[in-house]
């Protein structure tokens, strides 16, 4: 059995590891832990067919792919050990003490079975510290008896990818994700050993009896002198990643999100000072909520929360806090969420649910007055997030309950928008038209590659003050010159002013040009930097994970929110989802791009099997390659075909509806086989793929296609060329069929040794990246059965969209 050897290690009469059973339902966890055994080492284990799989890393995680971490695989761990931090006693197996250093969710890129016992296993990693992809492989170590054994665990390149000199993980976050405590911590805690043979001491202490207990470890913050309380600077603001629905699970807890100014108030010798999110002073803005802060029962504390204005109807409005007026000072309230510092104690690094306990305690109970508990409910995330829709609220933000406070932007705060808003850079306006007054419209923008894109104009949400109070302020900031790159067309005559002003917007999409539809401006955002304002692009929250391949979400897990369109008679879910960042393309942009050149690329893919490129959540995520599909809607053709040592389901893709169901599922990439469906073992084509090495310019590209042409006329063959969507080129040469396989793939190798052999400086027909540098792969292998080659239309999966297209030999 999986844990034979995990049981026969330990006596659980005197270590308080759990002894667990193998689960029989499938999970996704992951965990590391910090082990102080004999020797300082990181555990790492993914929860795969019912276990935890193991390895003992050495020198721990690293963010940068360059670092190759070794890993030795250990025997399997039960689930439940997963969640155990503690002390092993000394003389057991393993004996010393262990931190939860780490616990998220993990997503296979592949077949994880498959991939573990071939040695080569990718995935990405949700977690509280670890993030993106990943991969362990397997590799030949220097002693026999752990040839099995010896693997290197290491960082995939990608957005969360960094040097080790910038950015060393271990050094940077050592405390445990479940308690906060360092390892050092729960080594001196020896007294707390649990043994079941050793009658408990006392009952189980109480929540506050526990939390005060929790407090007695936190650090006193730095002194200024003997018996001084004094708090730190202001940290920077802890912040949400916008995600496509609520979290699931009770280790969330979910609040409001409220419309107004992010502030965290520093308290300390009785005067309080009111910080935005971007570090400005803005006590004199709120006087009451400052002179309320001076109010509490504390020493010194540092608070975190949102200052709001409530309407009648229970909701917060930004909008009427642009207009308030002093008289309405009084109508504010300062919703308080989270206490960083209490009477000279650093509570970051505790969990939020044992913070959000002690600030319960701090602030003035009832729901009146000037300063109110930001309270949460725990779990039901997409009942939570389904009601504050309905109530007309802006949306929620979910927060795990285990994590420290950890400043700027990270997924341990989740937020989920019931509407589409965000800030966009003010770089011009247009003059008003009409009785209109002040301005006509903002020309709006965000930072984009390094530099300022417009994504539209926002004419209507001004009142006629509002309006003219815009106008003194651009009036102000003018210049000449365009601040947008490139300079944007069909705005009129605007007016350029310096990007310094930032705007909240409502929206109800972006289009498939990356401009916004139906804007409505709500105001000016003075609390927000106009260096910091990028595209949101929603992404997905920890636990949505990608089915593995051949299955299909399940559950109510599955559901997903976001908007709906229908295109050829396919319902497409989320249409709105940004597959293309840089472009702002969307699901819906993409289905209507394919349907409008549905009589050019379904030709190319009629009749033909199918390897698919799937990015469910676009390339702000993962993709993987999927040869079988079993998940796809009904429109979809699947054929099965009898592979080397089993059969295997494959996409066909005939009509408009079933190009468009595939996009419904996320594919990016359609590559087809050299053979029909009708005539699976004769091919009628062949494909020569031109790969060029970085330093090969395209002409060099155009040439070599030439010359492959040259050298199939000569053999009374004809080919057509058309680009890979990247670099290269394709030549293909249709044939009638009749040859089998492997008389095609013996045709095109001969063709191809043939060119290297007359040009072995310009070409190459070897895989290896070391022999071709400065020369043209000639890539033969295409023309095996089951091999593919992209198909002629098909977009691929990087940016900015390209598409294989067909030329003329002109």
């Amino acid at each position: 059995m999986p844990l034979d050897e995990y049981n026969r290690k330990r006596d659980f009469g005197r270590t308080p590891e759990p002894k667990g059973q193998e689960r029989r339902k499938p999970g996704w966890s992951f965990c590391v832990q910090k082990h102080a055994a004999t020797r300082l080492h990181y555990d790492f284990r993914l929860e795969l067919e019912g276990v935890l799989k193991s390895w003992a890393v050495p020198k721990g995680p690293c963010f940068d792919p360059a670092e190759k971490r070794l890993a030795m695989q250990t025997e399997d761990h039960p689930v439940e050990y997963g969640d155990f931090e503690g002390i092993i006693p000394a003389g057991e197996y393993g004996g010393g003490a262990v931190v939860l250093w780490d616990t998220g969710t993990w997503t296979p890129l592949g077949d994880p079975h498959k991939d573990l016992r071939a040695g080569r296993l990718k995935f990405t990693l949700t977690g509280s510290k670890l993030r993106g992809a990943w991969m362990l492989v397997k590799i030949k170590g220097r002693d026999p008896r752990d040839a099995e054994k010896t693997w290197l665990l290491f960082k995939e390149r990608d957005e969360e990818s960094r040097p080790l000199s910038a950015y060393d993980v271990t050094v940077e976050r050592p405390e445990s994700v479940k308690t906060g405590r360092t390892l050092e911590e729960v080594a001196r805690e020896q007294d707390q050993v649990w043994h079941s043979n050793r009658p408990a001491a006392r009952g189980k202490p109480t929540r506050l009896e526990a939390l005060a207990a929790r407090l007695r470890h936190t650090k006193p913050a730095p002194a200024r002198g003997a018996g001084a309380h004094a708090l730190p600077p202001v940290p920077a603001a802890a912040l949400a990643t916008l995600v496509t629905e609520p979290p699931a699970g009770d280790e969330w807890v979910h609040e409001v999100k409220l419309d107004g100014y992010r502030i965290l108030a520093r308290l300390d010798h009785g005067r309080a000072r009111l910080v935005s999110r971007n570090g400005k002073d803005w006590t004199d803005e709120f006087p009451a909520v400052a002179a309320a802060v001076e109010g509490l029962d504390v020493r010194s504390a540092l608070l975190d929360g949102e200052v709001a204005m409530v309407l009648p109807d229970g909701t917060t409005s930004f909008s009427a806090m642009q207009n308030r007026g002093s008289q309405k000072e009084a109508a504010l309230t300062y919703f308080v969420f989270d206490l960083l510092h209490l009477d000279g104690r650093d509570l970051t690094p505790l969990p939020l649910r044992e913070r959000k306990e002690a600030l319960r305690g701090v602030l003035p109970r009832g729901r009146k007055g000037l300063l109110r508990y930001g309270d949460h409910v725990v779990g039901q995330g997409a009942a939570f997030f389904a009601e504050a829709c309905r109530m007309g609220l802006e949306g929620i933000v979910s927060k795990r309950a285990d994590a420290p406070y950890r400043p700027g932007r990270s997924r341990d705060w989740l937020k989920v928008k019931c509407t589409r808003e965000q800030e966009f850079v003010v770089g011009g306006f247009t003059e008003p038209e009409g009785s209109r007054a002040g301005i006509g419209a903002l020309v709006l923008g965000v930072h984009e590659e390094g530099a300022l894109r417009c994504v539209g104009k926002v004419g209507t949400g001004f009142t006629d003050k509002m309006a003219r109070d815009l106008r003194r302020r651009l009036e102000a900031l003018e210049q000449p010159g365009c601040p947008f790159t490139p300079t944007p067309k069909g705005m009129g005559r605007p007016r350029w002013v310096r990007p310094e002003l930032v705007a909240e917007v409502d929206f109800t999409e972006w289009t498939p040009e990356g401009r916004l539809r139906h804007p409505s401006f709500k105001g000016l955002r003075e609390d927000k930097a106009a260096g910091e304002i990028v595209r949101e692009v929603a992404k997905a929250p920890p636990g949505a994970r990608t089915p593995a391949p051949g299955r299909a979400p399940r559950g109510k897990g599955a559901a997903r929110r976001g908007a709906e369109a229908e295109v050829a008679g396919v319902r497409l879910t989320h249409a709105d989802r940004v597959l293309y960042p840089e472009q702002g393309l969307t699901k819906l942009g993409l289905a209507r791009f394919y349907e409008e050149i549905a009589d050019w690329i379904l030709p190319h893919l009629a009749d033909r099997p199918t390897t698919l490129v799937r990015c469910p959540e676009g390339l702000s995520e993962p993709c993987f390659y999927q040869k079988h599909v079993d998940y796809a809607p009904d429109v979809v053709r699947r054929v099965r075909i009898k592979e080397k040592t089993k059969s295997g389901e494959y996409v066909v893709v005939d009509t408009l509806p079933a190009l468009i169901g595939l996009v419904q599922i996320g594919i990016l990439e359609i590559h087809t086989w050299n053979a029909t469906v009708a005539r699976l073992e004769t091919p009628d084509r062949l494909v020569f793929d031109l790969d060029p090495a970085p330093d090969v310019p395209f002409a060099r590209v155009m040439d070599a296609a030439r010359r492959v042409r040259a050298a199939l006329r000569a053999d009374g063959r004809e080919g057509f060329v058309k680009t890979t969507g990247g670099k290269g080129l394709h030549v293909v040469v249709p044939l009638v069929p009749g040859a089998g396989w492997d008389a095609v793939h013996a045709f095109s190798e001969r063709v191809a040794a043939d060119l290297v052999r007359e040009d072995p400086r310009g070409f190459v027909a070897e895989m290896s990246k070391a022999a071709r540098a400065g020369k043209i792969f000639i890539d033969y292998l295409r023309n095996a059965r089951g091999a593919t080659a992209v198909a002629a239309y098909s977009t691929r999966a990087r940016p900015p969209a390209p598409v294989s297209v067909p030329l003329a030999w002109d």
